[in-house]
């Protein structure tokens, strides 16, 4: 069954509210970026705004990270100081869903991201994601796995303990109730 990819008016109002209130709160984020043009750039963009609604409803706290001039666009990640609430205890892909033949989690990283129309971080992005602020002192955050490795069955995930970003491994059926992904969206 298809969802709307479209928000109503009063949702696209509250949205960017959050969005705006979210940005002044945190300017640490994106210094020298200006909000208008970010919320003229998100107005024309309703399947964007979709993005951010599914973003923050799952418990994300999307907020802008970044500014590419080459293609003249805004990069959103989530921002929630602990992984998504709503994004937890999913395994990494539908393949490693596929092959759990008990206990199957409710969804894969992979299948959801590509639902709400982001990405997963890369570990490059979530690196820069730490040097914002302290984020997932207590939970973990899938990121993009190289194919090599998951081509082997793994898969990779991140969190912060110790003043220090770790990068480790899963197996890519895997799931636990504390970690989650964290999304990337360009506008």
């Amino acid at each position: 069954m298809p969802q709307k990819k479209k928000l109503s008016e009063k949702e696209t109002i509250d949205l960017l509210d959050i969005l705006q209130q979210r940005f002044e709160k945190n300017k640490n984020r994106h210094e020298n970026l200006d909000w208008s043009k970010i919320e003229a750039k998100l107005s024309a963009n309703p399947s964007k705004l979709w993005s951010l609604y599914q973003m923050e409803n799952s418990g994300g706290e999307p907020d802008v990270v970044d500014y590419d001039k080459k293609t003249d666009e805004y990069i959103f990640f989530d921002c929630s100081v602990e992984s998504p609430k709503g994004r937890r205890s999913f395994c990494y892909d539908r393949e490693a869903l596929d092959a759990r033949k008990e206990h199957k989690p409710q969804n894969d990283v992979i299948t959801a991201a590509k639902e709400m129309g982001v990405e997963l971080l890369s570990e490059e992005q979530y690196r820069y994601l730490q040097s914002l602020g302290k984020f997932n002192l207590k939970t973990s955050s899938w990121i993009k796995t190289p194919r090599n490795i998951r081509e082997l069955g793994g898969a990779l995930f991140c969190d912060r303990r110790y003043n220090t970003v770790f990068v480790y491994h899963n197996g890519a059926e895997s799931y636990y109730a504390a970690r989650a992904f964290r999304g990337v969206l360009k506008v």
